[in-house]
């Protein structure tokens, strides 16, 4: 076969305890289980920055989104970065996008109007990130609809209107695009759901009608049991968003059998970050908001991540522990792309393949909104640290932090003791500090002063 064509399935604010090849008990994710058989499975996948805005800048162009000024949402992508559309289209790809864009919009705050409108307006071409082909898209598909009816635009800026539940309807746009396309050319779409995304103008989550009586056996994981958020009254919707988004994979899977290109297709599924639920970021150390993310804590960074199809295979649980900041790298590698240096993260598969020689097995990542912050994931710890006094709306970075958070993963998993100004624990933050400072350069940030927390 020549190149493979390329799915990207993402979700928005899905946890991935709720799929069942993470150890989710309630039938969620039948489809993604198969496809997980088949490919590959990340079991410890994290995301970079676990804001909506700030996630998807670094999916288009593979930079940090403080290289950018992408840090908080309401920044558009810089109109001169390169893209990883740009890239596949020199690479002689057909480039789609379907569903929520949230990088064309500009705000100075949240409190003041927008300097460039586009959160319910159709987005122009040069504010599509190099997609030149099929486009239904909303710059905050949040803004125009709800879990029932709403609407997108098309290619040629033209409003295309929707009835149904909201995934459903997403997933039929990206239908239509394998249902006209020719085969002259390999694909890759982006199928941007918003799903199980709260509904921001009703404060609440939207799964399909009957999903509280469908999903009401639910067990809340153990961050959730113990501490106290909305998750019992917004769970069951929660799983019957995460169902319905499998149901649509399920749909996505049999029309590429239809079509005859199944085996041709390689299948990412993952989502931008997680949800906390309400019961983080209320502590001394918050400067900004939050709502469901914009934390360190485990319950916004793991994500799910199972990549499926050429060069894919095997049914491989990966233990290792990866930063989906490689999401783009990854993907141009399979359509035969080297960038080098030029993008964060790992080529993925080599992980995969077990090609370990480089790989540190440790995340980083970048908080914004709720505070500045950063921090390191490494297998037995979670270190956090904050800026005092700069609100996370306003400033990407500072050259001086204090320690926010530092868990004992092993002996506390649902990160519930923090240990940051345990004396006990001094030398370990201090390498920990070391190893995060070192993340920091990587990703283009001046090496700060890390004092301990105050």
């Amino acid at each position: 076969m020549g190149k493979p064509n390329i799915i990207f399935y993402f979700t928005d604010q899905q946890r991935h305890d709720t799929l069942g090849c993470y150890g989710q008990k309630l039938d969620i994710s039948p489809n993604l289980d198969a496809l997980a058989k088949e490919g590959i499975l990340f079991e410890e996948a994290y995301t970079a920055q676990p804001v909506c805005g700030p996630c998807r800048a670094l999916f288009q162009t593979g930079q940090y989104p403080t290289a950018i000024n992408c840090f908080r949402n309401a920044q558009p992508l810089p109109l001169h970065v390169k893209t990883l559309a740009d890239y596949l289209n020199e690479a002689g790809y057909e480039t789609a996008y379907v569903g929520k864009w949230h990088l064309a919009s500009e705000r100075k705050d949240y409190s003041t109007l927008p300097i460039v409108d586009y959160e319910t307006k159709a987005i122009p071409p040069e504010r599509r990130g190099g997609y030149r082909g099929y486009w239904r898209a909303a710059d905050l598909l949040e803004f125009t609809s709800h879990g029932y009816g709403g609407y997108v635009f098309d290619e040629n800026m033209q409003k295309c209107e929707f009835d149904g539940y909201r995934a459903d309807c997403i997933t039929d746009f990206a239908l239509d695009f394998l249902e006209q396309y020719k085969g002259e050319k390999p694909f890759f779409m982006t199928i941007s759901h918003i799903e199980p995304h709260h509904q921001n103008d009703r404060g609440c989550y939207e799964g399909p009608e009957g999903s509280k009586e469908r999903f009401k056996d639910f067990e809340l994981p153990g961050d959730l049991a113990a501490l106290h958020g909305d998750a019992r009254e917004m769970y069951p919707d929660y799983l019957g968003c995460c169902r319905s988004l499998d149901d649509n994979l399920g749909r996505l899977i049999e029309k590429l059998k239809e079509k005859g290109i199944y085996k041709d297709t390689i299948i990412i599924y993952s989502s931008d970050h997680g949800s906390h639920f309400r019961t983080r970021n209320r502590d001394e150390h918050l400067c900004g908001g939050d709502d469901y993310k914009r934390s360190c804590h485990s319950a916004c960074l793991h994500v799910p991540l199972v990549i499926a199809g050429p060069g894919f295979e095997g049914g491989k649980r990966v233990r290792e522990l990866v930063s989906t900041a490689g999401l783009p790298k990854t993907i141009l590698a399979a359509a035969g792309v080297d960038v080098g240096d030029a993008m964060a993260g790992e080529n993925l598969k080599e992980i995969a393949d077990g090609n370990l020689r480089n790989h540190t097995d440790r995340v980083f990542a970048q908080i914004s909104e709720s505070r500045v912050g950063r921090c390191i994931h490494t297998r037995d710890w979670l270190y956090s640290i904050h800026a005092p006094g700069l609100d996370g709306n306003l400033y990407p970075s500072s050259d001086y932090y204090e320690e926010d958070f530092l868990y004992d993963l092993k002996n506390d998993p649902f990160e519930l003791t923090n240990l940051a100004k345990d004396d006990k624990y001094r030398d370990i933050r201090a390498q920990l500090a070391k190893e995060l400072q070192e993340e920091m350069k990587k990703a283009g940030e001046k090496i700060p002063v890390i004092a301990p927390s105050k």
